[in-house]
């Protein structure tokens, strides 16, 4: 690969012809936070970075940098944990944020058009209000639907609804070469061809700049109720999930979670879970158009639980019940970095009935490893969140212990048949454990179809597959 052109005063000019000077940051001008993510450590500055309005600008940003071997880092809101936004190369940044309207909502064929910088707590007010769903639920409702789009994001109610890529119909994609395509659209059903947009939803904005997103919507359910159902012990918690899949009562959501977890959560929102004496809990939300309907499952759900050992049923059949347990779920991870200095996160999915062996697993490699790991996840759909905390470690040290601990886990998620991430992507921090955990062929693969969309290497270099 041949070295990237580094920017300079005829390129800020260029570029000034494309996008106006005020949404242009050059130099001194660059605010830190575009030197990272919301996790990773890495930190790089991009040398500019613009902020677009619409794809015209972006196919216009694009053709001049694929002219000038310019590198591209696509950007969102900046919540990722991977360093997916981290410009390695410097270069141009192009900011998604401005990008953020609601263009239009289709009743008739259950659709929302948005621009990517829309974000995920913005679509879910505006589509409710109107009587719609959104369904796919991250717990970050700050980022954007153009970074849900490119790591494929799960969240919570994946267990019954699925993830992102099962809520986009259709895509404007903005190639390196300055391109725009239209992929898919608002039709349910579509054979034709390779399906180029499934292949660009996940890509962590390696193959091409999401510009524009056809959305699938649902009715909104008119009900919801949420059991917080505590246990002696974890292991009995996560043994009975597989029978409350197999009993057919598809909750929205299955979550896990331990109490030191929830003290944290606790000191950090300054406010009481509904419960926190027990060392283990399972948390499910079912919904519905009548109560009679959702109790119709968790009914079944309740009784099952019991039977494998659970301490007692709290539900929460009240909005403010519920949005109080929620809120404190959706605290962990702010709640656990702020207990420590710095943190790191393994964002493995494993089959669902293996869960409680990698969670045993992780607490034993917390006493060998001599560091603090916590961890919850969705227990419903095998994917867990382990964080491991630096806490007064000296940088040499959490640097080992980090690169250690990592290592250990990422094999065992390996020998429970599991993958390396469920739902933040590889981006730049995890790209060495996805080259051990896939074949060589997948890797070459996936390395083609780079250089089939991005032939000289200049649309988010060193991220997922790459060197």
């Amino acid at each position: 690969m041949s070295a990237y052109k580094k920017i300079d005063e005829n390129d800020y000019k260029a570029i000034l012809s494309i996008v106006p000077e005020e949404r242009v940051l050059y130099k001194d001008n660059i605010n830190e936070e575009y030197s990272h993510d919301e996790l990773s450590s890495e930190r790089s500055y991009p040398d500019i970075v613009v902020r677009v309005t619409s794809a015209e600008e972006v196919s216009k940003l694009m053709a001049y940098a694929k002219e000038h071997n310019i590198v591209v880092t696509p950007r969102g809101a900046g919540t990722g944990l991977v360093g997916a936004s981290v410009a390695v190369e410097n270069g141009l940044m192009i900011d998604m944020t401005l990008m953020n309207h609601i263009l239009e909502l289709d009743e008739k064929n259950l659709t929302l058009t948005v621009e990517p910088g829309v974000l995920l707590m913005e679509i879910a007010a505006y589509v409710e209000e109107r009587g719609f769903f959104y369904p796919p639920d991250p717990g970050e409702k700050s980022a954007t639907i153009g970074g849900n789009i490119s790591t494929n994001a799960g969240g919570m109610r994946a267990v019954k609804y699925g993830v992102t890529r099962d809520f986009v119909r259709g895509l404007e994609v903005v190639l390196t070469d300055g391109t725009i395509l239209h992929l898919g659209g608002k039709v349910v059903k579509n054979s034709s061809g390779y399906d180029i947009k499934d292949m660009i939803i996940g890509s962590e904005g390696t193959l091409g700049i999401v510009t524009k997103a056809i959305l699938k919507l649902l009715p909104l359910p008119r009900k919801n109720v949420s059991l917080l159902i505590p246990y002696p012990t974890l292991a009995q918690a996560i043994g009975t999930v597989p029978l409350i899949i197999a009993s057919k009562a598809i909750p929205t959501a299955i979550e896990f979670m331990e109490r030191e977890v929830i003290l944290d959560a606790e000191k950090y929102l300054g406010r009481k879970f509904p419960d926190n004496q027990a060392d283990a809990y399972l948390l499910l939300k079912f919904d519905g158009n009548t109560m009679e309907e959702i109790a119709s499952y968790y009914d079944d759900t309740a009784q099952i639980c019991l039977e494998q050992g659970a301490i007692d049923i709290l539900i929460a059949d009240t909005d403010e019940r519920s949005e109080s347990i929620w809120k404190a779920r959706g605290a962990f991870l702010e709640a656990i970095k702020g207990s420590t200095t710095e943190m790191d996160e393994v964002d493995v999915v494993v089959p669902r009935s293996r869960v409680n062996e990698f969670v045993e697993f992780v607490h034993g490699l917390q006493k060998e490893m001599g560091v603090r790991i916590k961890l919850f996840g969705h227990a419903g759909d095998g994917n867990l969140h382990v964080y491991i905390l630096r806490d007064d470690l000296s940088k040499e040290d959490w640097k080992k212990v980090l690169d250690a601990t990592m290592e250990r886990m990422y094999s065992h998620a390996r020998e429970l048949d599991g993958q390396v991430s469920g739902e933040h992507g590889i981006g730049l921090a995890k790209r060495p454990y996805l080259k051990e955990s896939l074949q060589p062929e997948d890797l070459a693969l996936m390395r083609r179809i780079k250089t089939a969309f991005d032939p000289t290497n200049i649309l988010n270099p060193h991220k997922v597959c790459e060197d």
